[in-house]
């Protein structure tokens, strides 16, 4: 075990799902199993085909959630497949999602804790507060360089591998807003923030994560403050992208 830092190029231990649902568990979230398969009549337990399967947390008011799809052939961001969705909605009377995030593997556990617990506080969790300035001064905050060409709209770390920028969204990001999914050309379209980290210019990204256009700012900036923390974490696998740029100390 290491205590290592920066948090943002630490990776996720190989223990995103176990930090999340712990997570989701202490907030008292529920869990339900979602298994689709092929089974063939007289056919042993062990034996039987798992086609697809969804973990689904749904926090006691049902007004969010969050699904590990991993093992579900999500769709890729950044070349990195989704790992965790996160979603909420304005109220019960509704079953879509007001907003989406995406998480792929390799996003420090921790940084999607933290914005767990900043969702689970909200009394309304589509509702915005703040504007984008507030994503900005978290990460500035801790050192983090505003972006030269667009010092309103993104941020990198002091090494330059891990970038929060407000921009058009990824495909496939799911959003109610209908303006943030369909626009004639030549139109702006809304922005959402997206963050990664490409420890080596055009070698790969280590993680992505993608915030639909109608995530609401603070809950943004919760994630920004955790990613760019200057406290460490603990650490048994390193990877293999960054372990040569970690400053690292023995736990215990």
């Amino acid at each position: 075990m290491y205590w290592v830092a920066p948090r943002h190029l630490a990776g996720d231990d190989g223990r995103l799902y176990d930090t999340v649902a712990h997570t989701l568990t202490e907030l008292g979230w529920n869990s339900l199993a979602i298994v689709r398969g092929r089974r063939v009549p007289d056919e042993a337990s062990e034996d039987r085909q798992v086609l697809r399967s969804i973990v689904l947390h749904i926090s006691p008011d049902t007004l969010r959630w969050a699904q590990w799809v991993l093992p579900d052939e999500p769709f890729h961001l950044g070349n990195l497949p989704i790992a965790w969705q996160v979603s909420a909605r304005t109220d019960t009377s509704s079953p879509l999602a007001q907003w989406s995030a995406y998480f792929t593997p390799d996003v420090p556990g921790e940084v999607l804790a933290d914005f767990l617990f900043a969702l689970d506080a909200r009394d309304k969790p589509a509702v915005s507060r703040g504007g984008p300035e507030l994503v900005l001064d978290a990460v500035t905050a801790h050192g983090w360089l505003r972006d030269i060409d667009a010092p309103r709209a993104g941020a990198v770390d002091p090494t330059f591998a891990s970038h929060v920028h407000l921009g058009e969204v990824p495909p496939l990001i799911q959003d109610a807003d209908p303006l943030s999914l369909v626009a004639e050309p030549d139109e702006p379209v809304r922005a959402g923030w997206q963050a990664w980290a490409e420890p080596m210019l055009g070698a790969g990204y280590l993680w992505a994560a993608s915030f639909g256009a109608s995530v609401p700012q603070d809950l943004v900036a919760a994630f920004a403050d955790s990613l760019s923390s200057t406290a460490p974490v603990l650490r048994r696998v390193l990877p293999e992208s960054t372990q040569e740029r970690l400053l690292r100390a023995p736990a215990g």
